[in-house]
């Protein structure tokens, strides 16, 4: 890498990613009631925002097949997901199991809920605003949840725990 850095553009975008992979995030899934039932989104574009008023953020992908149905809800859940729940971003990613075989409820929203995830942030919707060829959706946190356990990590492409 030169002194100036490399500019992000259309020929290096795989750079551009790499470069963003070395950040370290956690995983989560966000839930809705969607037209046909309970839908998820694996997301590690999650993060606070303010403690006061309680505010989180995400971003879903313009790109996503469910975009518009999260773009839209009112009301969703965010699930922090730990170790044990490694199995979960397969199956909330394009084309996998979803819903089938993990235990839920609606919450008083009517927004399907997993009560085993790390932490739980129950939202309505605040603001969203444009992020390029991502949505960003402030959430106002009416309600949380959690649970003991280690943070699932997602960094270089890879699932992972964290070692200190």
């Amino acid at each position: 890498m030169a002194d100036g850095g490399i500019i992000p553009n259309a020929d290096n975008a795989r750079l551009f990613r790499d470069a963003l992979g070395r950040f370290a995030t956690g995983v989560t899934v966000v839930t809705i009631m969607g037209p046909d039932g309970p839908m998820g989104f694996t997301a590690n574009s999650f993060s606070s925002l303010s403690l006061d008023p309680p505010l989180v953020l995400w971003s879903p992908a313009r790109s996503s097949s469910r975009f518009a149905q999260f773009a839209a809800a009112e009301h969703y859940a965010i699930h922090v997901l730990g170790q044990a729940q490694t199995d979960w971003p397969a199956r909330f990613a394009r084309g996998g199991a979803g819903f089938d075989g993990l235990g839920w409820h609606l919450n008083a929203e009517g927004v399907p809920v997993m009560p085993e995830a790390l932490s739980r942030f129950d939202c309505r919707r605040h603001a969203t605003h444009d992020g390029g060829d991502h949505l960003i959706i402030v959430g106002e946190v009416l309600r949380l949840a959690l649970e003991e356990g280690e943070p699932l990590v997602f960094a270089k492409g890879r699932f992972g725990g964290f070692t200190g």
